[in-house]
């Protein structure tokens, strides 16, 4: 069975993450209070970023950028704004 966890983005029980996917404290964090599901949002959104901004994964300065943009999301409810995209509505 797979472990739930009180999803912060979905405000809902949910399956969560199978392991840590992300380093450190905001890992834990994201390991502890965030679903698959919304994970799996996340990462679609990611990926516009990088592509967008040209962001490169070995620059701290990237790095950094895209995890203020991945906690805001994730815990804050704030959509990252990408050019051209218009997140559905619901």
């Amino acid at each position: 069975m797979s472990r739930q966890v009180n999803c912060e983005y979905l405000k809902k029980e949910a399956p969560g993450l199978d392991f840590q996917l992300y380093p450190g404290d905001v890992g834990k964090r994201i390991f502890d209070n965030i679903s698959k599901e919304a994970f799996s949002i996340w990462q679609k959104k990611q990926t516009m970023l990088i592509n967008e901004n040209k962001l490169n994964m070995m620059e701290a300065n990237d790095r950094k950028y895209l995890e203020e943009k991945m906690v805001a999301f994730l815990f804050e409810g704030i959509e990252p704004t990408i050019e051209g995209y218009v997140p559905p509505t619901k």
